[in-house]
């Protein structure tokens, strides 16, 4: 007996009514994009592992695919490498290839190999997969969407702004009730440094981006393994822990980052960035967390994580500035700020949520029944037709007995059924059923686009 086939954990096949809800998710991203005046490009699925190694930080270069040489991929390896097992030295030589960790990075990449051909700042989105070699998990998977939203080339805080926007009107749209959530690296940065551990700020933010997954003491424990001394832990601890308003925790921050330039930079920025964001309200709640880390290194400003108001999922969106991800492709000084929807997560979300609106298990609007040969070219007329008018269609292809015709259409979801008998199209007309309610309607054939149409803005 041949063995049922599978497919690689973390991944996931999609049916057609899924595949629905998913594309209504990615339509209203791209339509918010699109409305901000975002432009879309696309990268390869793998890129060169020397253009993804050390832009995510040490637990980031683990959980990299890599892609093994084609042909006789060990024929390079030295006969040394091979009797040590050193597996850093093999895979460096039988690898040069990776599948991208995100879009970020190749963003960064896609910007310096073709700066001649954009305008600065340059405004794109992208829709595409990634994949981490990570342990699948609930709402953790190693192949899935991202749909990236970045400007690069303006320092302006307006870019934050705005994306915080787009964010709040995204996820009104979807109805997803969310808290939006945004720190700043300098501010950490400083807080590290008035802790006395300024040069730690990396195993410092890996440990605190933590929090809310392992808890305080997970964080102090990780920060001990990390060689963080327990008196710099004890400092840390109660400037992460201010309460209050965002503007009184701003306040409090002042007076505690008198001593570092970096901090009170941050909070300068964070100040602005909420003084915008006064003057067009948003929706959705916005807090400072100065526990929010981002764990990716090529942060250096502003800090953003969104996570769903109504369960205890992990963020579903999240992003931050980046001042010089350009300059190790060599284009220094090049500032940009983006966010990532995690469009896997999302449709989770909405799924325990029950948001999506009564879907149809296909993008058929009406069904034509099949009679037969006789009035099959008066069918396929009406069919084209309803095309025409920019009605999805099907003509049932075999003429076979009514009643499966309907349960087809009934296990389909297709809303509405058009039967025309030779009877029907001798009258010119035909009788529409709304496969929801059960009635039926006699129309003439002249009128069915315009009847179907009103019956879909019922």
């Amino acid at each position: 007996m041949a063995q049922k086939p599978s497919i690689p954990k973390g991944t996931r096949d999609f049916s057609p009514a899924e595949m629905l809800r998913r594309n209504y998710i990615f339509g209203i991203i791209r339509k918010i994009f699109s409305l901000y005046g975002y432009l879309p490009i696309e990268t390869p699925a793998m890129e060169n592992l020397s253009t993804l190694l050390g832009k995510y930080g040490e637990e980031g270069d683990r959980l990299i695919f890599r892609i093994l040489n084609s042909g006789n991929f060990l024929a390079e390896v030295s006969s040394s490498a091979l009797a040590t097992g050193d597996l850093s030295s093999i895979t460096q030589q039988i690898s040069e290839k990776g599948l991208r960790y995100d879009l970020t990075v190749p963003f960064a990449r896609f910007v310096v190999q073709h700066r001649d051909e954009i305008t600065f700042p340059f405004r794109r989105y992208q829709i595409q997969p990634v994949w981490r070699a990570d342990k699948p998990q609930k709402g953790r998977y190693r192949e899935f969407f991202q749909c990236d939203v970045d400007v690069i080339g303006s320092d302006s805080l307006l870019n934050e702004a705005e994306l915080v926007r787009i964010i709040d009107r995204i996820f009104g749209e979807l109805g997803i009730n969310i808290i939006i959530k945004i720190n700043n690296r300098k501010i950490l940065a400083g807080i590290a440094e008035i802790a006395g551990a300024g040069e730690r700020i990396t195993d410092i933010t890996v440990a605190i981006d933590k929090l809310e997954k392992i808890g305080r003491e997970g964080v102090r424990q990780e920060l001990l393994q990390r060689g963080i001394a327990p008196e710099v832990i004890a400092r840390l601890e109660p400037v992460i822990d201010l309460s209050g308003t965002t503007g009184e925790k701003l306040r409090e921050l002042k007076k505690v980052m008198a001593g570092s330039a970096a901090g009170l930079k941050g909070v300068e920025e964070m100040e602005e960035l909420t003084g915008y964001l006064a003057i067009e309200a948003v929706n959705a709640v916005v807090e400072l967390d100065l526990s929010l880390a981002r764990g990716l290194n090529y942060y250096t400003g502003t800090i953003i994580e969104v996570k769903a108001a109504d369960l205890p999922f992990g963020s579903i969106c999240g992003g931050g500035r980046y001042d010089d991800l350009t300059g190790i492709f060599g284009m220094p000084g090049v500032s940009g700020v983006g966010v990532s929807f995690g469009a896997d997560r999302i449709y989770d979300v909405m799924l325990q949520l029950n948001l999506f609106h009564e879907q149809t298990g296909s993008s058929t609007e009406v069904l034509v029944i099949n009679f037969g040969a006789e009035e099959l070219p008066s069918l396929m007329k009406v069919a084209g037709e309803l095309r025409d008018a920019g009605i999805a269609t099907e003509l049932y292809p075999d003429p076979v007995k009514l009643k499966k015709q309907f349960s087809y259409a009934d296990s389909c979801k297709i809303p509405m059924v058009v039967i025309a008998g030779s009877n029907e199209i001798a009258a010119g007309q035909a009788t529409v059923k709304n496969m929801k309610t059960g009635e039926q309607t006699a129309v003439p054939l002249s009128a069915l686009p315009s009847f179907i149409r009103g019956e879909k803005t019922l």
